[in-house]
């Protein structure tokens, strides 16, 4: 959430951060302000009157003690006069403040200088590639074919069970599922994050403090007998673990992992797009998420793309990494990068993580702080990145490595699987 320091210190650099992001109202900075002013303006006349009310008291005290009961009686009255001219000053003083936070949670993070003017995905900026995209046979097929014939997924049953696009894996599958996940936090605990096992379901003020709620509420599935969501990454969870907390500096930066699974209600319905594992709604992911002092988190930013980085270059795979542009945006992010990989049989670049710097945006909202050296409490910074998304990876690793005999694995899954191939 942006503060209203933000927002009043330089109201059109605000709009002009929002119409980079195709944020479609502009003029609620204009609705915040004005509704601020009048905040501000109940609140003094709210603070005058409890002033009166305060010295009033105290003379009552006075006039009591010097037996001027007639005085002291007068005084009396006047309180309560001010009491109940201050009652209704408070009930219109609670309902500004609750339309000026309703106001305020509709806006979008702004973003970082860095990001480049686009409104879609064919706007996005590619920085690097890497790895080498393979030669494959004439008679390559895509993953979706490769899984029946190795048996890896059953869809049909997992359609039967549950729904579409909710897979079931089984055999070889599973076991590859499984392996990936236990790869990825092995690599990121060695680079000295915390690993955590979360909840699945949070309330209503996790899904808030990260910036799932308001803004993507029909994408997310709904327990509304219990009022709990399914969480669309361990990002809220892991995340939400110090939303109310003051954090003592000496514990930064925060370094935190955790596999989940993950629930998205928007997967598609047809098109080569959303086949096989290229869009589910139900996918495991292994998650990176860092809280760190301001000054820090763009060099944190860049420290946890290179580790992505460094995790996509041992499973082998051709990726590249692009800055994403302000209109492809997450709500809550500054600034993003994507990682892609390449899909050779498919012929397309897929996305497998997010890496992005959410400033204090997330930490607003999560009124998550730390004392600085000085003993300074402000609001820290939030990162998070995927570590990675395993649906397209496997769609990778499956159609990158394919052969006449089976499916060769990258060395860094040799131990993983006890084996180096899929046949």
């Amino acid at each position: 959430m942006l503060t209203l320091q933000q927002i009043r210190q330089n109201p059109d650099a605000v709009k002009a951060g929002l119409l980079k992001k195709y944020f479609g109202q502009p003029e609620l900075v204009d609705v915040i302000i004005g509704l601020d002013d009048q905040r501000k303006k109940l609140q003094l006349e709210s603070d005058n009157l409890q002033a009166k009310i305060n010295s009033a008291s105290k003379e009552i005290g006075l006039l009591m003690g010097k037996g001027q009961k007639e005085e002291a009686e007068q005084k009396k009255q006047e309180v309560a006069s001010f009491k109940a001219a201050l009652q209704p000053l408070a009930e219109q003083l609670a309902s500004r403040e609750q339309e000026l936070h309703q106001e305020l949670v509709r806006l979008p993070n702004l973003p970082a200088a860095e990001v480049p003017v686009g409104k879609a995905a064919a706007d996005n900026v590619v920085i690097r590639e890497g790895g080498n995209k393979p030669s494959l046979t004439a008679d390559a097929v895509p993953h979706w074919d490769l899984i029946k014939k190795y048996q890896l997924v059953d869809f049909e049953t997992g359609a039967k069970i549950t729904g579409s696009g909710f897979p079931l894996y089984k055999g070889k599958g599973a076991k590859l599922q499984r392996a990936l996940i236990q790869y990825f936090l092995d690599f990121n605990t060695a680079a000295g994050y915390t690993e955590y096992l979360p909840p699945l379901l949070v309330n209503e003020a996790s899904a808030y403090g990260t910036g799932q709620l308001p803004d993507k509420e029909g994408q997310m599935y709904h327990m509304p007998l219990d009022n709990l969501y399914l969480i669309p990454t361990s990002e809220v969870p892991v995340t939400n673990i110090y939303r109310d907390e003051i954090v003592p500096f000496a514990s930064l930066p925060i370094r935190m992992t955790a596999f989940s699974a993950c629930f998205r209600r928007e997967a598609g319905s047809f098109g080569a797009d959303v086949r096989g594992l290229n869009r589910v709604h139900q996918f495991d992911k292994v998650e990176i998420v860092q809280i760190v002092e301001p000054e820090k988190s763009y060099a944190v930013l860049e420290e946890m793309v290179a580790h992505v980085e460094q995790l996509l270059q041992s499973l082998e795979l051709p990726y590249r990494i692009l800055r994403l542009c302000g209109g492809d945006m997450s709500f809550a992010s500054a600034l993003t990068y994507d990682f892609e990989v390449y899909s050779a049989a498919q012929q397309k670049w897929l996305e497998v993580s997010s890496v992005s710097n959410f400033e204090s945006f997330q930490a607003n909202r999560l009124k998550l702080r730390f004392k600085d050296e000085k003993g300074k409490t402000q609001l820290a910074h939030t990162l998070n990145g995927s570590s990675l998304a395993l649906p397209r990876i496997m769609a990778s690793l499956l159609e990158n490595n394919q052969q006449a005999d089976g499916i060769v694995l990258p060395a860094c899954l040799h131990t993983y699987m006890g084996t180096n191939k899929i046949s």
